[in-house]
């Protein structure tokens, strides 16, 4: 799946199958479901778990919080937009997989 395919697939109802929970998180907030992102998101101890976290933080607007967790993640707080912040995550985990 490459970020084209994953954008593509927000307009339906589940996030895909096959990707990691992380995305899942990301997918739902895509979705304007922070909660259930979030909630996904908490629950992943790893440098990427802290900066989807962060991210969400960031997104929520509470920066404080969001610097602690690009902290734990070993990434500087971005000055890039929202959108392309989401973009770069999706798109370096998505590599991964």
């Amino acid at each position: 799946m490459n970020l084209e395919e994953f954008k593509s697939s927000i307009k339906g109802n589940e996030p895909p199958d096959q990707v990691s929970v992380l995305l899942k998180a990301l997918w739902h907030e895509a979705k304007e479901n922070w909660e259930h992102a979030h909630a996904l998101a908490q629950e992943i101890e790893s440098k990427d778990g802290s900066w989807v976290h962060a991210y969400l933080h960031r997104r929520e607007g509470d920066p404080s919080n969001a610097r602690y967790w690009y902290t734990r993640a070993g990434k500087q707080f971005p000055t890039i937009r929202l959108g392309k912040e989401w973009e770069e995550i999706v798109t370096e985990l998505l590599s991964r997989e």
